[in-house]
């Protein structure tokens, strides 16, 4: 799954907007809630993620009442940089897992908590990392199946496969 296709299933969600010509609030879709601010037909108000965190699509839902409605979010600089730093927090210690992960040469993970975007860059790095580790595990098993039955033999005979040497 690519960023478009994240940040289309994120405007499944609901923002809270107040129309211009009503005191209201309203929950309507984010690309309605754009195109009516950009109209100047209402404001946005702050997601509740805002407060309580994580959401699943944080980085969906603040990109875009920050990119265009910048001027209804109290404090709007301070919580893009704050969720830039979470955002940051949350892909090191991905990476970490990860990494821990590959050196363990595990067979498999279990990743909870992760949001759409956050799986979006690792997922690709995760499911190549397992792919060399497989293939690296069938190396050394054929390695050994070859000592053994090389060592079975004469020795210095060259055995039925001769003097094999497995480059990697």
């Amino acid at each position: 799954m690519d960023v478009a296709e994240v940040e289309f299933l994120s405007k499944k969600e609901l923002v809270t907007i107040i129309p211009n010509f009503s005191l209201d609030k309203m929950e309507v879709p984010p690309w309605l809630a754009i195109n009516l601010k950009q109209k100047q037909k209402c404001r946005l108000l702050p997601p509740n993620f805002f407060t309580s965190m994580p959401s699943l699509y944080y980085m969906e839902f603040t990109k875009l009442p920050l990119n265009h409605a910048s001027d209804n979010i109290p404090k709007a600089d301070e919580i893009r940089t704050l969720v830039k730093d979470i955002w940051d927090t949350r892909i090191a210690k991905l990476r970490v897992s990860a990494d821990s992960f590959v050196r363990q040469q595990e067979a498999h993970a279990k990743l909870d908590n992760l949001t759409l975007m956050e799986m979006n860059p690792s997922g690709t790095f995760l499911t190549q990392a397992l792919n060399h580790t497989y293939k690296l595990a069938q190396i050394s098993s054929l390695r050994r199946v070859l000592s053994l039955r090389t060592s079975r033999e004469r020795p210095g005979a060259g055995g039925l496969l001769g003097d094999v040497t497995l480059r990697t």
